[in-house]
Parts: structure tokens; C-alpha cells; sequence
């Protein structure tokens, strides 16, 4: 599985001009902003507010498949852009963390320590991908951090839902595959790393 990348590019000196303002890039600022809206969820934790909240999130975090394909069909593929995506993700998912982790009827005492171990994984692999890039390396996404994106994503909607629909305890479900995403985080961070680490051996650095 291969993680790292080498760029085409050495040197400030060597650095061209990117447009910064295009569909995927603003797609994804997009994706930050709505980040801002999860702050409402105590002032909407009813059964109808919630399932605003929860299907909202997952519609916000399904464009993440929109710009990316964007990007690729218009040729429009940057280096912000390719900082802003990963960083959008997490900015989501952190901030839908700690507002659930701060209702007790959603996270649990019991659950809050799954929550800091996603948090440290997210922001510990942003400053590898932080070092790896001002070696020349980009850190491409794993099919392991993809499918602990897909599980974090449904975890957290469905916690956000909350409440039972058509006979589905979303909340319980929720909590399981929280679980589950807790564990492909760490695996999948735990490969970055290892993946890092190995390069780093094998070019004697």
C-alpha cells in the first residue's frame, strides 16, 4: 500500500503559481464554514432538529467525494487544495466530536476517551503530513484512512440522529460503530507513521 508520494517539486525557488479560487477548493471551504452550524445542535437536540443535524453532516461530509472528483476532471488539483481537503475533514469530524462528547446523552463518560483517542490520531497525522511535505513528500490517503473516514462518518451521524427512526436504535448503533472507527483510526495512524518512519530508514535520513 503505497502512502508516500515524492513531489515534483524542490525549493521555494521552484514553487508555481496556483489559482487558489475554483469549484473543489471553494466546495471545500464550503465544508469549513458548515462545520460552524454543528454549534447549533444543543439549541436543536429534539427529535426533528437532530435528524437535521445528523443527515446535514452527512451531506456536508459526502462532498468531500465532489470536490475530489472535481478537481480531477477539471485539472484543477492544487497544493492548498490538497492541504485544505484533509484539513476540512478533520475540522468536521473534531467539532461534531466535542459538541457530542459535551452532551452526555450522546457520548457517554464511557465514550469520551474514544473521542480524545480519534482527536490525538487526526491532529498527530496532520503535523506528519505537515513534516512529510517539507521534505518533498505528500502523504496520500490509505485505503485504511479511507475506510476510517467511512466509519467515523456513519458513527457520527447516526449519534447526531440520535433518536430511534422506523424502529432503528441510531444511538446504540452510533456508539458501536464509534468504536469500530476508533480502531481504524489508530490502525491507520499507526501505518502512517510506520510508512514515515521506513522512508526515512531506507533514505538514511
Amino acid at each position: 500500500m503505497q502512502i508516500f508520494a515524492e513531489s515534483s517539486t524542490v525549493g521555494p525557488l521552484r514553487i508555481r503559481r496556483e489559482p487558489f479560487w475554483n469549484a473543489p477548493n471553494s466546495i471545500t471551504l464550503g465544508r469549513i464554514a458548515a462545520s460552524f452550524l454543528l454549534l447549533l445542535l444543543p439549541l436543536f437536540s429534539g427529535r426533528v432538529g437532530s435528524a437535521v443535524m445528523g443527515f446535514g453532516f452527512l451531506a456536508v461530509s459526502l462532498t468531500d467525494l465532489l470536490d475530489g472528483y472535481l478537481a480531477r476532471r477539471g485539472g484543477t488539483v492544487t497544493r492548498i487544495g490538497k492541504l485544505l481537503d484533509p484539513l476540512a475533514d478533520k475540522v468536521l469530524v473534531m467539532t461534531a466530536l466535542v459538541l457530542l462528547v459535551a452532551m452526555p446523552d450522546r457520548i457517554p463518560l464511557w465514550g469520551a476517551p474514544m473521542a480524545v483517542l480519534i482527536l490525538a490520531r487526526e491532529i498527530s497525522v496532520t503535523g506528519l503530513r505537515a513534516m512529510a511535505s517539507s521534505e518533498g513528500v505528500v502523504l496520500q490517503a490509505s485505503s485504511l484512512g479511507k475506510w476510517k473516514t467511512s466509519f467515523q462518518t456513519a458513527a457520527l451521524t447516526c449519534l447526531l440522529v440520535h433518536h430511534t427512526w422506523f424502529g432503528i436504535p441510531l444511538h446504540a448503533i452510533g456508539m458501536m460503530l464509534l468504536v469500530l472507527a476508533t480502531v481504524l483510526t489508530l490502525w491507520s495512524g499507526y501505518d502512517y507513521f510506520m510508512a514515515y518512519l521506513g522512508r526515512r530508514e531506507n533514505s538514511g535520513s
